[in-house]
């Protein structure tokens, strides 16, 4: 079913990668404490929510860092408990799990494909985390590269509708992404030609955020993947 979707450009601290900087659902943002009232505004408006400031491991790159649907957000064993404190207070009043992932991989947002149906993991996550990530995100978690590369997260976004994938992906990684994750996708770019989608792109069920530089074909695309209408 398609519906009306916000859709807008933003760039973050003058840089196009938005989906490095911003963690999302269709309750909160996830941002660095550095952004500009004019970011934080169209973040707000554009996908519906309310947005928070927030270090993960003492960095802005809450996007690399922070993987989550509407359930609950998983970080990386090095974020500080002082961070784990303000985050848990700031995420209370939305019911959001906060789970810390036992591995020493740290860029859950690059190896974690998530929506509200299901996760796809990258397959160098060790065993024990694939249940914390599972439990704390409230979906069944399965392991699977995509293009032989570990970083599902990366290479896909999708919501509860649709999504956007590399666009080198084979028709097999992109049948298995859309069985999985219960949507259809689309291949895309973004940031005039820019092929691991994620970089340059956020996306809820409310809207669609997308790099300054991503052209007027490749918004094309995205929102047909998103079925913005």
């Amino acid at each position: 079913m398609s519906f009306a979707m916000n859709f807008s450009k933003l760039s973050i601290l003058g840089a196009p990668n938005i989906g490095v900087y911003i963690f999302a659902n269709d309750y909160v943002a996830i941002v660095g404490p550095s952004i500009a009232e004019s970011e934080r505004r169209i973040i707000e408006e554009t996908l519906r929510v309310e947005v928070v400031e927030a270090k993960i491991s003492d960095s802005i790159l809450i996007g690399v860092l922070v993987a989550g649907n509407n359930n609950g957000i998983v970080v990386p064993k090095t974020s500080r408990e002082h961070e784990l404190s303000e985050l848990k207070k700031l995420l209370k009043g939305h019911h959001i799990n906060v789970g810390v992932v036992d591995s020493r991989l740290t860029a859950l947002g690059n190896i974690v494909l998530v929506n509200d149906k299901a996760a796809i993991v990258g397959g160098r996550i060790e065993g024990r985390a694939i249940s914390e990530i599972s439990d704390s995100l409230g979906v069944e978690a399965v392991v699977r590269d995509l293009m032989n590369l570990s970083i599902p997260g990366s290479i896909a976004v999708v919501n509860s509708s649709g999504g956007v994938i590399h666009p080198d992906v084979s028709d097999d990684d992109l049948k298995y992404v859309e069985e999985v994750m219960g949507v259809e996708v689309e291949r895309a770019t973004v940031n005039s030609g820019i092929p691991f989608v994620k970089a340059g792109l956020v996306a809820n069920n409310n809207g669609v955020l997308v790099g300054e530089t991503t052209t007027g074909p490749e918004i094309l695309r995205i929102q047909r993947g998103f079925k913005v209408v």
